[in-house]
């Protein structure tokens, strides 16, 4: 039962109701302020195609409306993106409600859905994971569609929060035809930190011989500074999508993406306390030197010789204590060898912003390729099969001087076929899917973290051969995990709609995943004593094994007077266990344990009113994963989550929109709250009877954080409550003018709940004007240069490291359109 206490309703409900006059423009169309109907597709002027009317298919996979889909969903058009100045995935949480991130190393992967790390699809089909691999791309997107929740089961096994579907840029216009001319438009951005970066698009028909087709095509290209220091970011973007009818009644819909990225990770500040946060007061001291072959870098061999089994320390053994971190006094690190994680020349400064842990060296390289053809054949009636061919890959490096580097060469290759039809008469109408899948991922991946040390770096002076680790990526030896394999999903799904004619409508659905596994150490790379543990541990060198796993849903909502829609859903769905780079792992699959399920138990109403102008949701949900004995804490954590979630979307005429959202969030990890406890790095604040931390700065205490409640196993970084504004108002004379704002809870950084990151309200704004072909926008974010924090990776690092955001920056654009 999930219960919220009236005065959190009443705020839930002011956050919705009292909407302001920030204003911005809508893309002044045209001339009538009126709702038009042409057969299924209805334009409402002014909106951004902001408002749920149009067909969201990536939800259960049919034709539905945001407003008759039974589940928690947003849309955010190309419009909005374009209106509002949206450039990363960090922006959409203004945009969406059960939306939010914390930082992964400071790349915009993809968002945390529900307080757990989402999903990224394409066009319906399920990329690689990518938690903080590289930026997702959003330029080339006709709309982003946010699903709150474990997907439909006709898309396959997925995580428990939710995930984004982008749907590019189209060879058709609405309606189906092909663009009567081409149309395109050329884009030059610059800013805040010399931001630089060029977008050019361009769509049309085309034809060869006599064989007409549509096409879209996208580039971008960016080479960009950094507020931090030794940071940057230089990538390239390439999209295509093209469109023809084979027959009259067979279609080729093809084309694919390519990023090639580079840039760093961002781990933020080091040393973290909360006098850090509060006033900027960082800890400086030199680490002790330990190069002591005068390469400029320091090896595992040469730490394991100043500290036998590295300067990692697990609990407070070496002085009489136990595995929490109140056992660690300061005789853990007066003498040998601890004494090597002493710091020399300790004192206080105050930190800027821009001084975080990324070295001059860091890298996160990352080359991705995604290509999808589809084969579409229309039988009598509303029969269609559709195939569905799909591929992803990537091949990433990542390397951090504090000590931390991987690999990921990993790709996937999916095909799906769905057989649909659709059947009408007085009783309603009645809609099926059957669909069939085979989809094969193979991988490659290393990793090498067990000498990872934020503190030895003193962010006031930069990095030194006492703090640059050798990485195993620099030298291809000595990795922590170093693991190839390949896993082939075999897959069959059914749908079925019944929307009946007096009001209710019905969607069930069930699947069958047969998942078979191989997985193995490259145990030639690895650190032999890493290689001597997992041995000891019964944890096998290679392993292969298969598992069968069911999903299912059943939703149903109900056509109420004066526009009321209430609706219910549960499901079962099942995921698939992997890590960073795709990868399995041998214990997992000996283990049986690579394969888990989530349920899901949501109930809500919907609206839609003014002649579909006004749209207003607001839902309450419980789900939770089946079994806690497997997680990746990287990517899958093993949570339950309760919370609500609301939104109002209204085009109040012509030249104004208004939008809210509020969401209200609580997550648990189950898997510490089952074992009691949860593995940690500890941080200053952890380490309550140690006197002195420069003690211990030159190394990396870690050990147990106790669990003895729920809300000790509360995930941490999440905010409790998050309120979120737009608006946008269009003058008639092409200026317009927008504004978004975002209020946030403070938070835990940590587990531990040692420190709190302070609540924070982040305004964007922009103004924009068209004339012509041309247009122009200002965006200023962070209008009020607020200071504020994100957590990082909070399950393990967020007692250690946080990140500082970005201060007040400016954005300015030019855009041709031909």
């Amino acid at each position: 039962m999930i219960r919220f206490t009236a005065r959190k309703t009443v705020l839930a409900a002011s956050a919705l109701l009292c909407c302001t006059a920030l204003t911005t423009p809508a893309l002044a169309q045209a001339a009538a302020d009126e709702t038009t109907e042409d057969g299924k597709d209805i334009v409402v002027t002014g909106s951004l195609g902001a408002l749920p009317i149009e067909g969201v298919g990536t939800v259960f996979g049919f034709d539905k409306t945001v407003t008759e889909t039974p589940r928690s969903v947003s849309t955010i058009s190309a419009e909005q993106m374009e209106r509002f100045g949206i450039t990363d995935i960090y922006d959409l949480v203004a945009q969406s409600p059960g939306t939010f991130t914390n930082s992964f190393f400071g790349v915009g992967g993809a968002l945390d859905i529900r307080g757990t790390p989402g999903e990224i699809y394409f066009r319906g089909m399920r990329r690689l994971d990518n938690p903080g691999n590289y930026p997702t791309p959003i330029g080339a997107s006709e709309r982003i569609d946010i699903v709150r929740g474990p997907a439909s089961p006709i898309y396959g096994p997925s995580k428990t929060g939710g995930y984004m579907n982008f749907v590019p840029k189209s060879a058709r216009v609405q309606g189906g035809s092909y663009l009567a001319s081409p149309e395109g438009e050329v884009t030059m951005t610059g800013g805040s930190w010399r931001k630089a970066d060029i977008k050019a698009e361009m769509r049309g028909p085309g034809k060869i011989g006599t064989q007409e087709f549509g096409y879209s095509l996208f580039a971008e290209v960016e080479d960009s500074g950094s507020y931090y220091d030794n940071m940057s970011t230089r990538q390239t973007i390439l999209q295509g999508s093209f469109d023809t009818d084979l027959t009259p009644n067979l279609r080729l819909e093809f084309g694919g993406m390519y990023q090639n990225y580079k840039g760093q990770q961002n781990g933020g500040w080091n040393r973290l306390t909360q006098d850090l946060v509060d006033n900027g007061t960082y800890i400086t001291g030199s680490a002790k030197p330990l190069d002591t072959n005068g390469d400029g870098q320091i090896s595992q061999g040469e730490i394991n010789a100043a500290v036998p089994g590295g300067m990692s320390i697990f609990g407070g053994f070496a002085c009489g204590g136990g595995v929490f971190a109140s056992s660690i006094t300061d005789a853990c690190f007066t003498s040998s060898p601890n004494s090597a994680l002493n710091l020399t020349n300790v004192g206080t400064a105050k930190l800027s912003r821009r001084k975080t842990l990324t070295g001059k060296n860091d890298r996160l390289d990352n080359k991705g390729s995604t290509l999808y053809a589809d084969l579409i054949w229309k039988g009598a009636g509303d029969l269609e099969i559709k195939n569905q061919f799909f591929f992803d890959s990537y091949d990433n490096i990542n390397e951090n001087s504090y000590g931390f580097s991987q690999f990921h060469d990993s790709y996937a290759i999916e095909n799906k076929v769905v057989i649909s039809d659709k059947f009408e008469n007085d009783i309603g109408k009645f809609a099926f899917q059957v669909s069939p899948s085979i989809r094969y991922t193979n991988f490659k991946h290393g990793d090498d973290f067990n000498y990872e040390y934020f503190h030895r770096v003193d962010l006031t002076v930069g990095y030194t051969p006492a703090s640059d680790r050798l990485l195993s990526t620099e030298c291809d030896c000595d990795y922590t995990n170093y693991v190839t394999g390949h896993y082939t999903d075999y897959s069959i799904a059914a749908l079925a709609d019944f929307d009946f004619s007096f009001g209710l409508d019905v969607t069930v659905g069930a699947r069958y995943d047969y998942l078979k596994a191989k997985s193995a150490y490259n145990i030639g790379k690895m650190e032999a004593a890493q290689v001597a543990s997992n041995r000891a541990d019964g944890i096998p060198d290679s392993a292969s094994g298969n598992k069968g796993a069911w999903s299912w849903s059943a939703s149903a909502n109900y056509k109420l007077p004066y526009g009321l829609i209430p609706y219910a859903t549960i499901a079962r769905q099942s995921t698939v266990i992997a890590g960073q780079g795709a990868e399995l792992y041998p214990g997992d699959i000996a283990g049986q344990t690579f394969v888990s399920a989530s349920k899901l138990y949501e109930g809500g109403l919907k609206g839609s009113w003014l002649d579909d102008r006004l749209y207003a949701a607001v839902s309450i949900y419980k789900q939770k994963r089946t079994d806690y004995n497997i997680q990746s804490v990287t990517v899958n954590q093993s949570v339950e989550t309760k919370g609500l979630e609301a939104e109002f979307r209204w085009s109040v005429d012509k030249h104004l929109l208004i939008t809210g959202g509020y969401t209200r969030t609580k997550v648990y990890n189950l898997t510490a709250l089952t074992n009691g406890t949860l593995f940690s790095f500890f941080g200053i604040e952890d380490l309550v009877n140690v006197s002195d931390p420069s003690l211990y700065l030159g190394g990396q205490p870690i050990g147990l954080v106790p669990i003895t409640s729920k809300s000790d196993s509360r995930r941490a970084g999440i905010p409790t409550n998050l309120y979120s504004l737009t608006a946008t108002y269009a003058f008639d004379n092409g200026l317009a003018l927008s504004a978004s704002g975002v209020k946030v809870d403070s938070v835990y950084s940590g587990q531990s709940q040692a420190v709190k990151l302070p609540a924070y309200t982040k305004i964007d704004a922009a103004i924009s004007y068209e004339t012509g072909p041309w247009l122009a926008r200002l965006v200023v974010k962070n209008v009020t240069d607020k200071k504020y924090f994100r957590a990082n990776f909070t399950e393990l690092f967020g007692s250690t490291i946080v990140l500082p955001e970005l201060p007040r920056s400016f954005q300015a654009s030019l855009t041709y359109k031909f």
